[in-house]
């Protein structure tokens, strides 16, 4: 296999989108390394290589890059994207720096591959699932606006670093991201764990912000993991490819699915328009990585949002 004895460091390896990378990259055969500041592992496994260090720093930078093959760049944070103004300049300036300290390092040290995430929040607005090449049709949804330019940017600082050096870097740009290990904060929570946890609560009336009918494209951090490795090994040319599920389904769909899996189907469900929502319709074309990489999601939502479900579930014991 591709990975196989490759020295490979995932940055954010604590995290969610991280931890599933090294459970994945280790089935494949990889020594891993995860550089720990302010989180734990969430799993413990000896094949790991942990080594401490602060990512906001250069030379932490350059010692967790020393002598890997490969980076996988999940470090970071997740911006509220308007909906709420928690820490909005916080995720765009830790992402700058994080994301630039981590290419420099890498070039530096000699890394052969990198892999860094962009988001579908680039994306102007449409009512059609959006092509990798209309990105740079017109400006991002407002609501998108700080979050998305700062992952506009970040794709052309790796276009920037391909063109200049020998290393390969490619491009990821998500969708919605949900599965184990997810965040469930109240106060931080995206929408599926956020839907979860309170359904959990058993709480009634159900309230949902917006009408429902946003639609929406949620990818399983499985098959999220396994196109991340795929992108890598076979499409490290500075050029974007879209992951998602590439299924149409709205906010309603995704409530009822919710609600079955948690067992709270008993409860009275409102849609409150009067909140703040984001874009109403988002859903990205993944035939750019079905063609390139072979790939399709393979876990239903449904079965996802129940493997999710359990799991949390499985926490609260």
């Amino acid at each position: 296999m591709f990975y196989r004895d490759k020295k490979v460091l995932v940055t954010g390896g604590t995290g969610f989108v991280g931890t599933h990378l090294v459970q994945e990259l280790l089935r494949q055969g990889a020594k891993v390394r995860v550089p720990v500041h302010n989180r734990p592992m969430i799993i413990d496994d000896e094949r790991i290589e942990t080594i401490s260090a602060d990512l906001n720093l250069l030379d932490d930078c350059i010692k967790v890059s020393e002598g890997m093959d490969f980076v996988f760049h999940a470090a970071g944070t997740v911006g509220a994207a308007g909906v709420t103004k928690i820490n909005i300049m916080a995720s765009i300036t830790t992402n700058l720096i994080l994301n630039a300290y981590m290419l420099q390092a890498a070039w530096e040290t000699g890394v052969n591959r990198f892999l860094i995430y962009s988001s579908s929040t680039c994306y102007p607005e449409a009512n059609h699932a959006v092509k990798e090449e209309e990105m740079w049709g017109g400006p991002t949804h407002p609501s998108y606006f700080g979050y998305g330019w700062m992952r506009r940017y970040l794709e052309r600082l790796a276009e920037f670093v391909v063109s200049n050096s020998s290393m390969k870097i490619a491009i990821v740009r998500p969708s919605a991201v949900y599965g184990r290990y997810d965040n469930f904060n109240p106060a931080t929570s995206h929408v599926i764990p956020s839907l979860i946890r309170r359904a959990v609560e058993k709480e009634n009336p159900y309230v949902v912000w917006g009408s429902g009918d946003e639609v929406r494209d949620f990818l399983h951090i499985k098959d999220f993991a396994r196109a991340s490795l795929l992108m890598l090994e076979k499409y490290a040319e500075g050029d974007a490819v879209n992951v998602g599920y590439g299924q149409v389904v709205t906010i309603k769909d995704i409530v009822q699915m919710v609600l079955k899996a948690t067992g709270h189907d008993c409860a009275q469900i409102i849609f409150d328009s009067t909140k703040p929502t984001t874009i109403p319709f988002r859903m990205v074309d993944i035939s750019k990585a079905e063609r390139i990489l072979d790939f399709k999601p393979v876990i239903a939502l449904e079965d996802g949002i129940k493997d999710t479900t359990e799991w949390y579930l499985s926490t609260r014991r």
